[in-house]
């Protein structure tokens, strides 16, 4: 794309023409891999022009900022770049490692939860708890991430607080949104548990647990052999998607603390309803299956920030699916269970070997602890 005059560029080259400038958000992209003497000391470049961008200046404490924070100088068309010639394997680790889990998840948090209810997400408010101590990069990185994040979901941060608390009381950072929305003029009747009825089929949006497993990873150090990216995002698009098409709606939830398993355990509760599940069609990526069963964790009840579930009637489930799969966030929608009458209050996952088990409630502290 045309660079002029652009700030907030992040420091990295990538194979670019200019009829072809074309990637995939969740694809891996390999920058650069060890060279044959195996100790860092040089390095193969893959084919194209993959480099470490020097903007403003060379160093690994100048490159680490640019890949956090993007580069604040201006760039336009013509300017000369040159690559960054020092090692900076540490700096290139922390920032994306650092960046890999942004705080757009304070936007969409919110976003999301007016797109439940069938509303257009408007404005945002926002509350930050600071650490005393806490490097303005670091705030300078959330603030970032959190515009970007607004930007993409089309509203406004309308307004704020900032308090700071002693240095050790804080954990850093802590940010509070909340939100207005406008219910769509082609919203039918209450979306909510009220409206699930016998008939109804379960519906998701895309693959689970990626978001919990990819928060777990960050804090505790983990790497796998396959990266795990985080599915947080705005939903507004697919919900709003489904009303425009005169889909009828009975419930919408997003699965977020206590994951799929706590939302459906919650919604028959208060309907007094059975749902019941097949396993062997919800969605979950091998790497994630994989890196629960290391940790002792099912993906039923591992978080999400850019998944949810809606209930719709039989008739409509096709047409939902087809709406779904129509819009980026909700491509991966699969159908995985109906609602029956009884048993009451109860969750039953048939398993891949055919026989039923009860999904109760999650009990103890939800790991990782999200939000």
């Amino acid at each position: 794309q045309d660079t002029e005059g652009a700030r907030g560029l992040i420091p990295v080259g990538l194979p670019c023409t200019a009829t072809s400038c074309s990637y995939t958000v969740g694809t891996l992209y390999q920058l650069v891999q060890a060279g044959t003497n195996g100790n860092g000391g040089s390095w193969n470049v893959g084919p194209g022009n993959w480099g470490r961008l020097a903007l403003g200046a060379s160093g690994g404490t100048q490159f680490l900022n640019n890949l956090m924070n993007g580069y604040q100088g201006s760039i336009n068309v013509g300017d000369h770049v040159t690559a960054e010639t020092g090692q900076v394997n540490g700096p290139t680790d922390e920032g994306i490692n650092t960046a890999r889990v942004d705080a757009g998840i304070a936007i969409n948090g919110t976003v999301n939860d007016l797109a439940m209810c069938g509303a257009r997400p408007l404005y945002l408010s926002a509350g930050f708890i600071l650490e005393e101590g806490l490097e303005m990069a670091t705030l300078r990185t959330v603030v970032t991430s959190m515009q970007q994040a607004a930007t993409r979901a089309n509203v406004k941060l309308v307004t704020g607080d900032t308090k700071v608390v002693d240095k050790g009381k804080g954990d850093g950072i802590f940010v509070n949104t909340s939100g207005i929305g406008v219910i769509e003029a082609n919203v039918r009747g209450t979306i909510g548990p009220a409206s699930v009825q016998p008939g109804d089929v379960v519906i998701v949006s895309g693959d689970l647990g990626r978001h919990g497993i990819a928060i777990l990873s960050v804090r505790e150090g983990l790497e796998f052999e396959s990266p795990i990216l985080t599915d947080c995002a705005n939903v507004w698009p697919a919900v709003e998607a489904l009303l425009n098409a005169g889909i009828e709606i009975h419930c919408l939830r997003d699965l977020t603390r206590g994951g799929l398993a706590t939302t459906l355990n919650e919604i028959v509760s208060d309907r007094n309803v059975c749902i019941k599940l097949e396993e062997t069609l919800i969605p979950v990526e091998e790497t994630v299956q994989s890196a629960c069963e290391i940790l002792g964790l099912d993906p039923l009840y591992v978080a999400n920030e850019g998944r949810f579930a809606v209930f719709v009637p039989s008739a409509q489930a096709d047409a939902a699916l087809n709406v779904l799969k129509k819009v980026e966030v909700s491509q991966g929608a699969v159908r995985i269970g109906t609602v029956e009458e009884t048993p009451g209050r109860t969750v039953v996952l048939q398993s891949r070997i055919g026989g039923n088990r009860v999904v109760d409630m999650l009990s103890g502290e939800q790991l990782p602890r999200i939000c």
